[in-house]
């Protein structure tokens, strides 16, 4: 059996995992080993690995690295701590391949640890751009070190070939998170409710907003902004938790308080994949700058305002209202989204991250490669 290891450091790429991970667990060829690192063992971020163990997924092995602080120092701390532990993981476990997703600071510590024992390297979402957050940095680095690349888009391939990898360990596989959608159950708006202890009103605003990492601003000032733009177009708010980037830890505070004294706004630390596609496909509008609201959203015809640079050069569809980080810009983009010409116009809009079926390319792949000294030794496509 060919042996492949999964690193998963938060909710967000665990939910785009989802379709892999059944997949190879269904392959009686392969055999997975699923590395959990970074938020999911945190307090701060939910402890998610419980929701990886309720979803029926063992965790192999584990990476606890994340200091308490959210600071540059800290992060980078965090760092040298993780490479550390997942070459302790990798040493105990000894995969034949490792499959790692997007462009977080844990996962990049992932593949730095992985380049000493010649695992080869499958990146998922490589290609892209974020030009706002030092994941773009990650992000590339992980790419230059990876040997198979499953890219979303046509677009997203050729930006990778011109980063001198050779074409044939390029698959465009579309994003693996829209393969959640075929299947999936969503709940209503009754049972959403119930689920997870809350009121949901007929028309709200889901919020998911995280520190912008590469600007000078104090990410806290930024999110008061966004506060502020809430509070004046009036709509109920449902928050998601920001990630572990420095000024995370600011902004979920704020989060916690603004939800304890406005009554329309509400606070759930994990919702889960069925929990935010659902959230998704029952609310009236997203806002923030979540790579969720560039990438899943579109299949849901579900508007955006997306603030800031963050997901600046990514690929997008029309139903993407992108606004600069000013009170009165996120104002007038929350008033076209929730605009009932606006969400007409989306009647025919096509996802432009796939059809639904990524998991099947790149478990296929994963399952065929030869793992021969070419895989690893890499050179400079022209």
């Amino acid at each position: 059996m060919r042996t492949i290891a999964v690193i998963t450091v938060g909710r967000s790429d665990f939910g785009i995992y989802l379709p892999v991970l059944r997949r190879i667990v269904a392959d009686k060829s392969l055999k997975l080993r699923l590395i959990v690192a970074g938020m999911h063992l945190s307090p701060a971020f939910g402890e998610t690995v419980k929701a990886i163990e309720a979803a029926g997924f063992e965790a192999a092995d584990r990476v606890d690295m994340l200091l308490a602080s959210d600071s540059p120092e800290a992060v980078a701390k965090s760092m040298g701590l993780g490479t550390i532990g997942f070459a302790q993981a990798y040493s105990r476990k000894q995969p034949d391949l490792l499959l790692v997703l997007g462009d977080r600071f844990e996962m990049h510590a992932a593949v730095v640890a992985a380049i000493p024992f010649k695992i080869p390297v499958a990146h998922i979402h490589g290609g892209e751009l974020t030009f706002g957050a030092m994941d773009d940095s990650f992000r590339h680095s992980i790419t230059k070190m990876s040997h198979l690349h499953f890219v979303s888009t046509d677009e997203y391939a050729r930006r990778i070939e011109k980063m001198g990898e050779e074409p044939w360990r390029v698959t465009v596989s579309g994003a693996p998170g829209l393969d959640n959608l075929r299947g999936l159950r969503l709940l209503g708006r009754a049972d959403f409710a119930r689920r997870f202890g809350i009121r949901l009103p007929k028309n709200f605003l889901l919020v998911t907003y995280h520190p912008v990492t590469l600007e000078h601003e104090d990410p806290a000032r930024r999110f008061r902004t966004l506060l502020s733009a809430l509070e004046s177009a009036g709509h109920a708010a449902l928050f998601t938790m920001a990630n572990a980037d420095p000024g995370g830890h600011a902004i979920n505070q704020m989060i916690q308080d603004h939800v304890a004294t406005h009554r329309s706004a509400q606070f759930i630390n994990n919702l889960g994949t069925q929990g935010y596609f659902s959230a998704m496909a029952l609310a009236t509008a997203m806002v923030g700058n979540s790579s969720s609201g560039i990438i899943e959203a579109a299949s849901f015809k579900l508007p955006v305002v997306n603030i800031g640079n963050r997901q600046a050069g990514r690929v997008r569809g029309a139903n993407v209202i992108d606004t600069g980080p000013s009170a009165p810009e996120i104002l007038r983009g929350i008033r076209q989204a929730c605009s009932p010409t606006f969400r007409r116009s989306l009647a025919s809009l096509v996802n432009p991250y796939g059809d639904g079926r990524a998991a099947e390319r790149i478990v296929n792949r994963l399952k065929t490669q030869e793992l021969h000294s070419n895989l690893i030794v890499k050179t400079f496509y022209e």
